[in-house]
């Protein structure tokens, strides 16, 4: 015998408000009180539906290819600029052309994604992770492109001396 399509909507109804996850402890209450989950109290029944995601290791691995790969190009750019000063004199400034910012941008990119995807791996909420990593890279690379803009300048301009990445007020 065939059920009737009001007995099967009556039938997945059921089944669908049964199997539905309590959305707060009221209803994990409700839910404890109906005796469907045995001996299990009101916490540990939204425990059952809790969603436990994996750490985003694809993240900080993308994060580290794009590192790498915006990393060399851009020292490898930089490099070609070296080279065609030491050769033809070609003026090493200014750096902010399309050719040098975009790897530039790329490698910022890519080490936020992959300190924010490390911290998220050691716990950290996404938000507060990324955040983090974000404030970190740009203090990092804002540094760091000062820097280079200043060893260029000083090589253009003969007087060029070691490097002290000792000294934070050379930085700025």
């Amino acid at each position: 015998m065939i059920p009737s399509p009001a007995t099967l909507v009556a039938l997945l109804v059921s089944t669908i408000s049964v199997a539905a996850p309590p959305l707060d402890l009221q209803e994990a209450a409700l839910d404890a009180a109906s005796g469907l989950y045995g001996d299990l109290d009101d916490a540990e029944i939204l425990l059952e539906f809790a969603r436990i995601q994996q750490p985003p290791y694809f993240l900080a691995g993308l994060g580290l290819a794009i590192g790498l790969v915006c990393g060399l190009t851009f020292s490898k750019l930089v490099q070609l600029r070296l080279d065609g000063w030491k050769q033809d004199r070609l003026p090493m400034l200014p750096l902010s052309g399309a050719t040098t910012v975009l790897p530039w941008i790329g490698l910022v990119l890519g080490v936020t994604l992959f300190i924010g995807g490390s911290l998220q791996v050691f716990g950290f909420g996404a938000g507060t992770a990324l955040l983090v990593a974000f404030l970190l890279s740009m203090a990092t690379a804002g540094a760091l492109w000062a820097q280079l803009v200043r060893l260029m300048q000083q090589v253009e301009a003969g007087n060029f001396k070691a490097v002290d990445f000792d000294n934070f007020d050379e930085f700025f």
